[in-house]
C-alpha cells in the first residue's frame, strides 16, 4: 500500500507572533536590530523540517492588503492593536529567510494566511496528500479530517479527528 506524501502548510504569520512573544530576551544584532522573532521563527521552522521531514512544505503569510472581509465589514479587525515597533522592524526579514531555506513562501492580496492554508489543505487532501497544518490557531481545527492534521509546535502536539471530537464534541 502506497503511503501518502506529506504536505506541510505553516502559518507563517502565526509563527512570527508566537516567536516574538515567546522569546523576550531583547536579542539584537550588532546594529541594534531586534532579532528575537527572527531567531524564534528560524528555530521553529528548522525543528519542523528536521524532525518531521515533510515531502512538501510551504510557509503562508498574511498580506498587508485588506481582505475580502474588510469589503463585507469595514470594521473587520478595526480594534486590533498595531504590532510592537520591535516586531515591525523584523517583518522584512521573514520571507527572505523562508526563500533562503528554499521553501515556498505564499501570500495573496485580499486573503489571510488562514484562507490560503484552508484552501490548500482541502486541495492537498483531494489530491492524495497527508496534509499537516502547522498552527496554534484553534479555528484551523475545523479543517482536520482523516488526511488533514494540525501540528501545534508550541505544545508539541499533533491533532487528529479524535482530538477534535474530544475537544469540541
Amino acid at each position: 500500500m502506497k503511503t501518502r506524501q506529506t504536505l506541510y502548510l505553516i502559518d507563517g504569520s502565526s509563527y512570527i507572533f508566537r516567536a516574538f512573544y515567546g522569546i523576550r530576551h531583547n536579542l539584537s544584532n550588532s546594529k541594534g536590530l531586534p532579532t528575537n522573532a527572527i531567531y524564534g521563527f528560524v528555530n521553529m521552522l528548522m525543528k519542523v523540517v528536521r524532525e518531521d521531514r515533510p515531502d512538501y512544505i510551504a510557509v503562508v503569510f498574511d498580506s498587508r492588503a485588506k481582505t475580502f472581509r474588510h469589503h463585507i465589514y469595514p470594521e473587520y479587525k478595526a480594534n486590533r492593536e498595531t504590532p510592537p515597533e520591535d516586531l515591525q522592524k523584523q517583518f522584512p526579514y521573514f520571507e527572505p529567510i523562508v526563500d533562503a531555506f528554499n521553501i515556498a513562501s505564499l501570500k495573496m492580496d485580499g486573503f489571510e494566511a488562514d484562507d490560503i492554508i484552508g484552501t490548500l489543505a482541502k486541495q492537498g487532501d483531494k489530491a492524495g496528500f497527508e496534509v499537516v497544518i502547522v498552527s496554534g490557531d484553534k479555528d484551523m481545527m475545523q479543517l482536520i479530517g482523516s488526511h488533514v492534521h494540525m501540528l501545534d509546535t508550541m505544545k508539541d502536539k499533533k491533532f487528529g479527528e479524535s482530538d477534535v471530537v474530544e475537544k469540541f464534541g
